[in-house]
């Protein structure tokens, strides 16, 4: 059997483990790549991937690599590729197309432009074409953009190999079924269950580790309950050694359950995801094989017989918002005392997004492997459960109280100087505009790694957390530094500052309660009342930055009916109610952010029935079909960069998703209406394709205050329009 070229797709930082399991399929790994591996082999080992791998995403048969610097070349490369040796002349096929250039900035127009290419290829062959099918190809083309150059292949997989087929059901945050197998592997699972070890996940949720940790156990292929893979109407299928691979991935499993089977249980404190985890089980023929049943880590027992070693795996909670963080402790503490009561002698695995909370556990790990949980960035800690591992259970190591305090007198005399500047010349300013909060300071030095805000009579100061090129000690003494020399040089109480040590921050964390102060205070905007708190939360309730947007709308809201996306406290709402707005909408899917801004509304004296504001989570709300009374003369939206909150329906990442957020919000606006977007993800692209489509205008330059002038590149904004 011929050999051929193979890119086999894999979560990111699993690309190591995949090398190798490749290599037991008979394949013969030549490079990694990023999220991939490059390899070389038969075609009975791409199906071995296709059946077995547990890792992977996806296998490409790869075909060509073409010279791909203009759209005119990339088409001239794929029209003079045979095409019918790959897809049936009858049939249906799709393209996917991953990457950019210079010149093909846009995946849609790349798939285009490679369909185009395969049509034409046909066509000259004699008039037939196969048709395009988006859902249900026949055969998918996989294009793969790398600068200057486009990888060509055929999708053997059809769909993402991390489905296997018997997750319908998902619990809250649910492990995709690969990266779990990649766990278990880097935790040695399957060595000790040969040996006769036992699994245990203490927080399983929906069950994907106690599964793919009895797939493995019992030597049951991950593919074999798919009914379709991409492969069975490619023209180069061979049937008869498919047939083959699959009777012997039966014959395995059928044995795998004749042996020992290993005792794999999985607990949680949630009925309802324990329920879900069952029928999981059920759809993955393991019932009677893994057991699951509701219980609180702190009242975790183990009934019957259970061997001396074992593997206890889970993935706990990452405490994504601020006011979850705060109980991480207790949790990774009640982790650790039951493994240490309940199975000594074993090992124990932690998948965490908080991988400081380990301390807390009381053992010392002795391994730590760097994995993304999606595009969260995670970390595997790996314990042995025993005296020679145990220590102190302790918290993390937070900021705590710092003493202001100056150490180097001539270092602090230069913060002082450029405060006090700064205060003359941005205060004037800001004085003179009727603006009662600005930026003061943005990390003008870079000694003091600072942003601080002057909120009538109020100081908000922020610590951006130093690269780790930045010992720590010396940042904490400059901190302190700055802490002394800040209220002298304002000439504020030293009560009146509030300092933050300000990181940077995942899904919803910067609306997530840090405190509980309740202390509230009004300040002044260009004629608005807006309600501020500066203790209990990362930010303090109006985004300093986007003020020029808000005073815009104010100036030209008169008589417009205005949507406000996304609306945290409702700022520019307010202002557009201040400047004339006849009717608004406001919608934010925090129930705490709704009130604030019922709260800002009504301190300016708007009509609640004329200016609503509602809990809705904007993806859904957008994705929906618009109702009659949903025509808007004026859309601001200000999406986060990225959000994987528990109440939004799905992830919100804007590079990828604003232009489809875009297009559904044009859907609301009038003919001679405006859209404001703008966002601050600093390496922020917008799709071109949405200039061809709408009357687009860049107007960030104009977006920035004098206060913000050091740091142009805080947001970007667009007035976006429908074309005349």
């Amino acid at each position: 059997m011929s050999k051929s070229v193979f890119f086999v797709t894999c979560p990111k930082g699993v690309e190591y483990l995949l090398a190798d399991e490749l290599s037991t399929f008979g394949l013969e790994p030549v490079r990694n790549a990023p999220a991939g591996v490059w390899a070389e082999g038969t075609l009975e080992g791409g199906y071995r991937v296709c059946l077995w791998s547990r890792l992977a995403n996806r296998i490409i048969l790869h075909l060509d690599e073409i010279d791909a610097t203009s759209g005119d070349q990339l088409y001239d490369g794929v029209v003079h590729m045979d095409w019918q040796q790959h897809i049936p002349v009858n049939g249906s096929f799709k393209v996917t197309f991953l990457g950019q250039n210079d010149a093909i900035r846009n995946t849609q127009y790349g798939a285009q432009r490679v369909k185009d290419g395969i049509v034409d290829r046909f066509r000259a062959g004699g008039g037939q074409r196969p048709s395009v099918d988006a859902k249900t190809p026949d055969v998918t083309v996989s294009a793969r953009m790398n600068r200057g150059r486009l990888s060509l292949g055929v999708d053997l997989s059809g769909h993402s190999l991390h489905m296997r087929g018997y997750r319908t059901e998902k619990g809250a945050a649910p492990l995709k079924e690969n990266l779990a197998a990649a766990l278990l592997m880097r935790a040695g699972w399957p060595s000790l269950a040969r040996e006769g070890g036992d699994f245990i996940d203490p927080m399983c949720g929906s069950g994907t580790l106690v599964i793919e940790a009895a797939m493995m156990a019992l030597d049951l292929a991950p593919g074999r309950k798919q009914e379709r893979f991409g492969f069975e109407k490619w023209p180069g299928h061979q049937p008869e050694l498919w047939l083959s691979l699959r009777q012997e991935a039966e014959r395995r499993a059928h044995e795998g359950k004749q042996g020992t089977v290993p005792r794999i249980a999985g607990f949680d404190q949630d009925s309802r995801v324990v329920a879900t985890a069952r029928n999981n089980i059920q759809r993955a023929g393991l019932e009677g094989l893994v057991q699951v049943e509701s219980c609180p880590l702190a009242d975790l027992r183990l009934e019957g017989t259970w061997s001396s070693t074992g593997l206890v795996l889970t993935n706990p909670p990452y405490g994504e918002r601020l006011s979850e963080r705060r109980e991480l402790g207790g949790i990774y503490r009640a982790l650790g005392d039951a493994v240490k009561r309940l199975v000594p002698g074993w090992r124990l695995g932690v998948f965490t997004g908080a991988p400081e909370y380990g301390k807390s556990i009381g053992l010392r790990s002795h391994k730590q492997y760097r994995l993304f949980n999606g595009k969260l960035p995670a970390q595997l800690l790996l314990f042995g459960i025993d005296q020679a591992s145990a220590m102190t259970p302790r918290e993390p190591d937070v900021p705590g109280e710092i003493t202001p305090r100056i150490a180097n007198e001539e270092r602090a005399a230069m913060l002082r100087n450029r405060l006090k500047k700064n205060l003359k010349s941005i205060g004037q300013w800001a004085r003179k505009q009727g603006i009662g909060c600005y930026r003061l300071y943005d990390a003008d030095m870079p000694e003091f790694a600072l942003a601080i805000d002057m909120y009538e009579g109020r100081v908000h100061v922020q610590e951006y957390a130093a690269p780790k090129s930045v010992d720590e000690r010396a940042a904490r003494e400059r901190l302190a530094e700055a802490l002394a020399i800040i209220p002298e040089a304002l000439g504020i109480e030293r009560e009146a500052m509030v300092c933050k040590q300000r990181q940077r921050q995942v899904g919803t964390s910067q609306y997530e309660k840090q405190a509980v102060s309740g202390e509230f205070f009004q300040v002044h905007e260009h004629g608005c009342v807006l309600k501020v708190n500066l203790k209990d939360y990362l930010d303090t309730g109006l985004f300093l930055d986007h003020r020029p947007v808000r005073y815009w709308i104010q100036q030209h809201a008169r008589g417009q009916r205005f949507l406000n996306l996304f609306c945290y406290t409702g700022a520019a709402t307010v202002h557009a109610v201040v400047g004339g707005a006849s009717r608004s909408l406001s919608l934010d899917m925090s129930k705490t952010y709704v009130r604030w801004a019922e709260e800002n509304l009504a301190l300016n004296g708007a009509d609640p029935k004329r200016h609503r504001v509602e809990q809705a989570d904007c993806l859904t709300w957008l994705a929906a079909k618009p109702a009659p009374d949903q025509r808007f003369d004026m859309i601001f939206m200000d999406p986060p960069t990225f959000s994987n909150s528990a109440r939004m329906a799905g992830v919100l990442d804007i590079q990828k998703d604003h232009s489809r957020l875009i297009r559904q919000a044009m859907q609301r606006l009038n003919s001679e209406g405006l859209l404001i977007f703008s966002n601050n993800f600093r390496r922020f692209k917008l799709d071109e394709a949405l200039t061809s489509e709408f009357d687009v205008e860049e107007v960030s330059r104009s977006t920035l205050d004098k206060d913000f002038q050091r740091n142009a590149r805080i947001h970007r904004c667009w007035h976006i329009r429908h074309r005349g």
